[in-house]
């Protein structure tokens, strides 16, 4: 396995990806939106211990729907979204795909969540299955 890199827009946090996504998923809830700026977040689920981080994120406490928190880790120079951790899902990290050196090779999205909040004309990424909310 080749490792990944990846990281803000200004450089100041940088990450090596020691291992394959477990996951990649595709978010359109409203949070997700807002903190990426586009239609979508585009996440890479990970194990933590493959996970490896130099420079120093800012943290934003964020809430979902479920009311249990989720930490939106951010360049505090850049303001680029790097990672989230959610307490519920210990031992990994949702890194932001689009922090990626480079997408080549990135596994297409298995699942979309939060679907009822997808522009209308935005058309189902192929073979990924759909959910309203999160499942």
């Amino acid at each position: 396995m080749q490792y990944r890199k990846g990281g803000c827009l200004c450089g100041a946090v940088r990450y090596v990806l020691k291992g394959e996504p477990q996951a990649v998923a595709v978010c359109h809830c409203t949070h997700c939106q807002k903190q990426s700026g586009s239609l979508f977040s585009f996440n890479l689920f990970v194990s933590e211990a493959d996970y490896e981080q130099q420079g120093t994120t800012l943290v934003y406490e964020d809430r979902g729907d479920s009311g249990h928190p989720l930490y939106r880790h951010f360049c505090g120079s850049c303001g680029s979204p790097v990672i989230t951790k959610v307490p519920m899902m210990p031992g990994q990290v949702i890194v932001k795909a689009g922090t990626l050196d480079s997408l080549e090779g990135l596994p297409a999205p298995q699942t979309e969540i939060y679907t009822d909040r997808a522009a209308e004309w935005l058309e189902p990424f192929a073979g990924a299955s759909r959910f309203a909310l999160s499942p």
